[in-house]
């Protein structure tokens, strides 16, 4: 903690500057378990540095991403939960990043809310500290803004921001796709962290008993469900892009199926996905059921149990699954890929 900063007038404005230095101390230990190699300073300074190592890349390509949680942190406000949302905050960028073939180096974190608690802002970089040794990636730095009067005393905005690395030779952009291809599905691990805006109308989450078990769930609660973190799929990724010609990457995220899988389709081709085979998640049936929405608009919305598709040629297939099961997936085939002007079809 620095000594002697401390101001009666900012305090009395409502921002407490030592609840700051506080929550730098408490989160020192969860960073320190996202260091690695390239990490060049400390937490505290204007700036992260990174050094770059490129020996083993003949044209580095930086690829950088942003995203946020979104309104999946009124759950977390509801449940009183803050350990899990870095995760997600995490995921939105690094599996992005991922679809272009690049290997994500270092993470930032923003941090806005309306009264500093010092054990709760802790929580939410412990789990972004998680979420960056899931992705190994190093936290090298972030920003916690303590913003009363714009934001209630028990609320938060957290964003993230990340990059990484990729040799120009190896990038993902879809120009070797040809039909017959082979689309495979990487489970999600729930809803992730999009759509809520729907999930939280669907069940009226602020006047249902979110830690109620349900049977339908398994005898899960719902806010346990909903609080589940997003996979983050880096690493399996990465094992299978040494060995395998990946064709393209999606990372199914807001707008579901029909948004996020043509971005990696080229023109002139369509992504044929085989409704049946998709292992649909109980908690999108329950959205459905409850909140009485067609099919289409689901696959338009969630990721429907399938938070990442890759596309191989027909020949690696069975290649490429062994080596994502030995990464901990439990991958499997949900399309093909075909001459079409549209650019996905659910059939």
């Amino acid at each position: 903690m620095i000594e002697n900063s401390k101001s009666l007038a900012y305090a009395d404005a409502g921002v407490d500057i030592t609840a700051g230095y506080k929550s730098v101390e408490l989160m020192k230990k969860h960073i320190a378990s996202t260091k690695t190699p390239g990490v060049c300073s400390d937490i505290g300074g204007f700036g992260g540095l990174f050094s770059l190592d490129l020996k083993d890349i003949k044209n580095p390509i930086l690829v950088s991403g942003t995203d946020g949680v979104g309104t999946k942190l009124k759950i977390a406000f509801l449940m009183d939960k803050h350990d899990t949302v870095g995760i997600d905050c995490v995921a939105m960028c690094v599996n992005d990043i991922i679809c272009g073939g690049a290997k994500p180096l270092f993470f930032l974190d923003y941090i806005a809310c309306g009264k500093n608690v010092p054990e709760r802002i802790a929580d939410i970089v412990k789990g972004v500290c998680d979420g960056c040794v899931q992705a190994g990636a190093a936290l090298i730095g972030g920003e916690t803004a303590e913003m009363p009067g714009f934001y209630p005393e028990n609320e938060y905005d957290l964003a993230g921001y990340s990059t990484g690395i990729v040799d120009k030779d190896k990038i993902i952009d879809n120009k070797t796709m040809t039909e017959g291809d082979v689309i495979i599905a990487l489970p999600s691990s729930g809803v992730h962290s999009n759509g809520f805006s729907l999930v939280r109308k669907v069940f009226d989450v602020e006047n249902c008993d979110l830690k109620k078990p349900l049977s339908e769930l398994g005898g899960k609660s719902l806010g346990e469900t909903l609080l589940t973190p997003t996979k983050i799929y880096v690493k399996p990724v990465l094992a299978l892009l040494e060995k395998i010609n990946v064709k393209g990457i999606s990372h199914i995220t807001g707008g579901g199926f029909y948004e996020n899988i043509p971005r990696s389709i080229p023109e002139g081709l369509c992504a044929v996905i085989d409704k049946k085979s998709v292992k649909v998640l109980p908690i999108f049936e329950l959205i459905a059921k409850e909140g009485n929405i067609t099919e289409r608009d689901m696959f338009n919305t969630f990721n429907m149990g399938v938070g990442m598709s890759i596309v191989v040629d027909k020949s690696d297939v069975d290649t490429a699954l062994a080596i994502l099961k030995e990464s901990g997936e439990d991958p499997y085939v949900i399309g093909k890929i075909e001459k079409a002007d549209e650019r996905i079809k659910i059939c």
